[in-house]
């Protein structure tokens, strides 16, 4: 065997270099080693599990691999259950490392603000390139001008209902259009065995998605406009606690005071309630399989589904809109890569292939989404195109400001009403949200 010197070691290096600048493989071969590569980047992004899995599916099989091919990072994918993420989030900034990105949701961006980097470039050129951003996401992605996120789309609510069963009720075709109508319906669907069916609980969607809108349509308010100046305690707001407890005990599913976000998918798919304020999740799990979920005539269930805004009060008619945020944590590693796949996820391009996946359970981030062929495809989904331009977020008459995420976090407004519900007199429920809200505000 030859005997191998350090001379000859220097020359096999020198050999390996000209050949990694060169690219020619008979040098690389006359080397008689392999050449190094650098090392992989890597970027963790956490998400919560969606209610259209195929979505999550596509993200952790065909995006992942195009990603590695299209920009040379190995992304690894993380779904938790939605009400988990804000605990990871907390705990992540503690310690100081964690996911690279984090998809937020609602106001909760507000909260993280200072853990988060700068992404003004990328989200500048999202507007540019994609017709403009929303205002609603533009509002919670933002603190003081600067972009602590890259938006990523907007979910939000309507009520899903059996439009059979409220045929039979009399709205035949149409949905109760004011509160008086919707209690009569209830009245008449509980008493057949088909309440409605909504939470009460601490869970991130359903719940600040119907009760939000609910003190809006009743003319309540959180704050004036100022952003600090506390008016939850009015007769407003007073008046909605005293309708909401007999709406709830006459036409609800009482078990809701309990129900996190997949119950009420759970409870409209088995049968046994006839509406309930959801995102499009329970039409498509419906739409998927028809064989599963039907109606008592035994036909499919998709097709006794609408989806209709939840009614209008003296105040007026809202939705709840939930904006997506995708967070670049400051403890990062790797910022640089990290940007790199926001920047290219967020491509018209990529995002297209996940926005077709999703069948108009949310809309986009952007404008130019509002032309996209998905709203054409099925007119049972096409009326939640609107949520981004038609609703509230928390905070009202203020912005979704940091104090506005606390207060949503803490579920004030939603036990406000839990509280009634379960016995509490309205003026003392109000009276004790409007001190929570307070203490929030004045910290």
């Amino acid at each position: 065997m030859a005997r191998i010197t350090r001379r000859t070691i220097l020359k096999l290096s020198g050999a390996g270099a000209v050949a990694a600048r060169t690219g020619g493989l008979a040098a690389i071969l006359a080397t008689g080693r392999a050449p190094a590569f650098a090392q992989a980047k890597t970027v963790h992004w956490l998400r919560w599990a969606d209610f259209v899995p195929a979505s999550d599916q596509l993200l952790k099989g065909q995006i992942t691999e195009e990603c590695q091919k299209a920009t040379g990072i190995k992304l690894e994918v993380e779904t938790i259950n939605a009400n988990d993420i804000q605990a990871r989030i907390t705990s992540s900034i503690q310690s100081g490392s964690g996911p690279d990105i984090i998809m937020t949701l609602g106001n909760w961006p507000q909260l993280y603000a200072q853990s988060c980097a700068d992404v003004g470039d990328i989200a500048d050129e999202l507007g540019k390139a994609q017709g403009g951003i929303y205002d609603i996401c533009k509002v919670v992605s933002t603190v003081d001008g600067k972009w602590i996120g890259v938006p990523w789309c907007v979910g939000g609510t309507l009520v899903a209902y059996r439009k059979s069963w409220l045929a039979e009720v009399g709205f035949d075709g149409k949905f109760p259009a004011t509160w008086d109508q919707f209690r009569t319906a209830g009245q008449k669907l509980k008493k057949a065995g088909r309440p409605y069916g909504q939470t009460a609980g601490h869970t991130f969607g359903d719940a600040p998605g119907w009760w939000y809108p609910y003190l809006w349509s009743w003319g309540g308010k959180e704050v004036e406009a100022d952003g600090k100046t506390v008016v939850l305690d009015s007769k407003e707001t007073l008046e909605s606690v005293k309708f909401a407890v007999p709406l709830w005990k006459e036409t609800m599913d009482e078990g809701g005071l309990a129900w996190d976000d997949t119950n009420n998918n759970r409870a409209f798919l088995s049968g046994t309630i006839s509406a309930t304020n959801n995102g499009a999740s329970i039409y498509l799990e419906a739409k998927k399989k028809p064989d599963t979920y039907k109606t008592e005539q035994g036909t499919p269930m998709k097709d006794d589904i609408l989806h209709a805004g939840i009614p209008a009060g003296p105040g007026g008619q809202f939705n709840f809109p939930g904006p997506f945020t995708n967070l670049l944590m400051k403890y990062s590693k790797d910022q640089a890569a990290a940007k790199q796949f926001l920047r290219w996820i967020s491509s018209k391009e990529i995002f297209d292939k996940w926005f077709v996946s999703q069948q108009g359970y949310t809309a986009g981030p952007t404008k130019v989404w509002e032309n996209h062929h998905v709203w054409s495809v099925d007119p049972v989904l096409a009326p939640f195109k609107q949520i981004p331009v038609t609703g509230r977020m928390a905070g009202y008459a203020g912005s979704p400001t940091q104090k506005a995420a606390e207060v949503q976090t803490k579920y004030i407004v939603v036990d406000m009403y839990a509280k009634a519900i379960q016995g509490m007199s309205p003026a003392d429920a109000v009276k004790w949200a409007h001190g929570e809200m307070v203490k929030v505000y004045s910290a």
